[in-house]
């Protein structure tokens, strides 16, 4: 039996709470979203943990250090490594602009296109088969071996690294990922085959706090 799979998605970022999309930008968490990550720690406080890994931003490092306080562990008692693999989506021209004015401005198809897309382009972004393209081959190449050496991982990322690692882990096909999303305050909880797609899958959903926006 291999170990677990832990899978986080960062807690509220100041430009999350204004609406805008953040991708490869360095912002960091509202004092709601570390009051969630501490809640989502809580929920899994019960496991046992070996490694973390996280993505360039500074949101997942947050994350990360708010889960472990509210799992009531030192921080530095679970070793972290920071991969470029799990960095968000790089949302090109939108970067920075509110998502519900792009909405208006582009029209719902192409809004939806854009937000949960599998192929579609962004000027100087990526598209979610770009963001699969190396987040996958990462989770096959450094995660799952220690995974299969029954080691538990927990990853902290974002909506749309944690949307591909998803679509292979549960083969989901390229249509089907257009209707998949990672909320705030959810835990996915894997174990995995040889091949590192889903053989158990457990979900648990944190009551966030209210939103100060």
């Amino acid at each position: 039996m291999t170990g677990h799979l832990i899978i986080l998605r960062h807690g509220e970022s100041t430009w999350n709470a204004k609406g805008v999309w953040t991708g490869t930008s360095n912002v960091h968490l509202t004092p709601k979203g570390r009051a969630d990550a501490r809640l989502m720690g809580q929920a899994i406080q019960e496991l046992h943990l070996d490694v973390a890994y996280i993505s360039q931003q500074i949101r997942t490092l947050e994350t990360l250090q708010e889960v472990l306080a509210g799992m009531g562990v030192a921080p530095d008692s679970l070793p972290h490594h920071v991969s470029a693999a799990l960095n968000e989506r790089d949302y090109g021209i939108y970067t920075g602009q509110n998502k519900w004015q792009v909405k208006e401005q582009v029209g719902e198809e192409q809004f939806q296109a854009i937000r949960r897309g599998w192929d579609t382009p962004i000027p100087e972004g990526e598209s979610l088969k770009q963001v699969y393209d190396r987040a996958v081959p990462f989770y096959l190449h450094t995660i799952l071996p220690l995974l299969q050496s029954g080691q538990s991982v927990l990853v902290v990322a974002h909506g749309n690294s944690i949307r591909s690692l998803m679509k292979y882990l549960e083969t989901i096909t390229d249509a089907g990922v257009q209707d998949l999303e990672m909320i705030f305050g959810t835990i996915l909880d894997y174990q995995v085959d040889q091949n590192g797609r889903m053989t158990q899958k457990a979900v648990k959903t944190v009551a966030i706090t209210p939103s100060q926006a």
